[in-house]
Formats: structure tokens, sequence, C-alpha cells
């Protein structure tokens, strides 16, 4: 009789221990530290080296369409790109912005397993602010900014991914779009009439004319000012009218990995931004993580379109939370 209990109880805890579900750290065979649990292996996030990438890009100086930075910026991450995967497209093209400026712009697309027809996107702007409208001091409003946080943020996450899928394969195939000319829109103290559509030019162009014709993605995850500290992102308007179940998921797992204090559990106002045309022009569904604060005049990052927004503003626990959210995402996806 006591075998038979013995045998019940052994049987028990096994089932118990193959069913938990909980996150944990191991290493692989080259001491690489992965997130497991009892489905999927997850890389780590490196959020010394997304940092880097962050730095990397504001050597350059101000990203602006048309400048000698902006260009150099763009042969690096091409070349960044290209070292972790031999499948990058460079979309070139000229765009008229507001003022009337043609602006001389790049789409860097970078693209892992293309030929897979299960696949998803993930995206963020590389450009910066060509004026500083919103700094409090008014001799520094037209000088363009770093954009640290404000463009350069996003991107430094997702060349990270990028390196670390060169050394993990995913379960699915996947493009990283950096788009240009998102933040060249029209100020509120133009002196010009107020014009439709003069932000996000770069992705505009690109959801009309894709990197592949009849180009086909299950969703896009579009990442904007992600790397302040203590950074808050609320469910966007629009990411929630196209594409609720993608917001959920997203926000329940980083809930599931501990950075509830980041995904909060709550929605904000409609926020016009990049995935606002890939919803409406590419038809795919795609969401915005972005840093969203109702205790600032704007709702935005305290620092938004002013010089403030420097390497100093960017915490690497923020660029974490993000960043390993999305990894989990990904490596879970079917």
């Amino acid at each position: 009789m006591m075998k038979n209990l013995l045998f019940v109880i052994i049987i028990f805890i096994f089932l118990i221990s193959c069913g938990e579900n909980t996150v944990k750290n191991e290493h692989d065979l080259n001491g690489n530290k992965l997130i497991t649990n009892a489905e999927v292996i997850v890389p780590v996030f490196n959020k010394d080296s997304a940092y880097h990438f962050i730095e990397a890009q504001l050597a350059f100086g101000p990203r602006v369409p048309n400048t000698a930075a902006h260009k150099a910026c763009a042969e690096y991450l091409e070349n960044k790109l290209q070292s972790y995967t031999d499948t990058v497209i460079v979309q070139k093209t000229r765009v008229r912005a507001f003022d009337g400026t043609a602006l001389q712009i790049s789409n860097i697309i970078a693209s892992f397993k293309p030929a897979e027809r299960n696949r998803i996107f993930l995206c963020a702007h590389w450009d910066s602010r060509h004026i500083a409208e919103k700094d409090p001091n008014p001799d520094m409003q037209n000088k363009p900014i770093d954009g640290a946080n404000d463009g350069a943020s996003g991107v430094g996450i997702l060349i990270e991914i990028a390196r670390i899928l060169n050394k993990n394969q995913a379960p699915i195939g996947l493009d990283i779009i950096l788009f240009d000319a998102e933040d060249y829109g029209q100020p509120h103290n133009s002196q010009l009439p107020t014009m439709e559509d003069t932000w996000a030019l770069g992705s505009q162009y690109w959801a009309a004319n894709p990197h592949v014709p009849g180009y086909y993605a299950k969703y896009g995850i579009l990442l904007d000012m992600v790397g302040a500290e203590n950074a808050t992102f609320l469910k966007e308007g629009y990411s929630m009218q196209y594409a609720p179940n993608i917001v959920n998921k997203v926000w329940q797992t980083a809930n599931r990995l501990g950075y509830g204090n980041y995904f909060l559990m709550q929605e904000s106002s409609h926020i016009t931004d990049d995935h606002f045309y890939i919803n409406t022009i590419a038809n795919i569904p795609t969401i915005d993580i972005i840093h969203y604060d109702r205790n600032t005049g704007t709702g935005f990052f305290p620092y938004w379109h002013t010089q403030g927004d420097n390497l100093e503003k960017i915490d690497k626990n923020t660029l974490e939370a993000v960043g390993q959210t999305l990894l989990q995402v990904i490596f879970e996806e079917k």
C-alpha cells in the first residue's frame, strides 16, 4: 500500500512540475543566458548592447533628412543590419515636407527568413526632429534635437533584437523596418495653414509601396519613445481600434515577465504615428508601444521635442523591459 501511495505522489509531483510555466534563467552550451519556460526558450535581451546602439546613432549628431549626419547614420544602420542578416533593403525616395522642402529619405528593412509566409514585423523611426519647438528656451526652439528617446531608443532595441536573431533563429519570419522622416511634421507655430498627414512620411510611403510586392505580415509592432526612466506604456487608441488582440498579447506578456510597472493595463487617447498609416493604407494590424504620460502638457515623454531629449534621459531598465517583452512575443509566436 505504501509503495502504491509513494508512486502516486511521485507521479503527481512530476505532472505538476511539467505543467509549470514559470520563467527562469538558464544558459546554453556557450554560456549565453536564456529565458525558458515549459514551451519555449527565449534569449535574454542585452540592455547594455541596446544602449550602445543608441549612443552610436547620437554620435552622428541630429539625424535630420538632407544633412550629412542623416546620410552617415543611414549607412551605419544599413551596415550594422547587414552584419546580422544578408537580406537588407534600403528603400530610397523623395517626399515633400509641410513647408515644401524635398526630403531625401531612406527606409531600411532587414529581413529574417524572407521566404517564410508566417511573419511579423517590428518598426521604429530613425530620423530626429529638425526643431525643438517644445523647448522652454526660445533661443533653442529652431535647433534640431538629438532624439535619444524619440527615435533612437526604438532603433537601438531593434538592432539589438537583430543581433540576437542572428544567433538564435526565431520560429517565424520577421522584418525589422526603420522608417525615415517620421518627425518632420508641421509644428503648431509654423504660420502656415494646418495640413494633414505631414508626419510619418517614410511609413506613409512604405505602406503604399512596400519593399516586397504583395508584402504580408500577420501584424506589426511599432516602438516610439521607449527608453526613458520609469516610462509608462498605455494601450494606445488606434492600436486598440485596429489590433486589440495584439495589444493584449503584448501587454499580458510584459506583465507576466514582471514589467507591469511599464506596461499599464490602461488605455490612452488615439495617437497619429507610423502605425496609423500602416493600418489604414497597408491594412496590416499594427500597434504602437509609445510613452504616454498624463502628467505632462503634451501627454508624452517630458522632454519630447526639446533639447533635453539626449542620452542622459535613456534608462537601460526601460530598454530591457521593452526588448525582453518583444523577444518573448517573437519566440512564443506560432
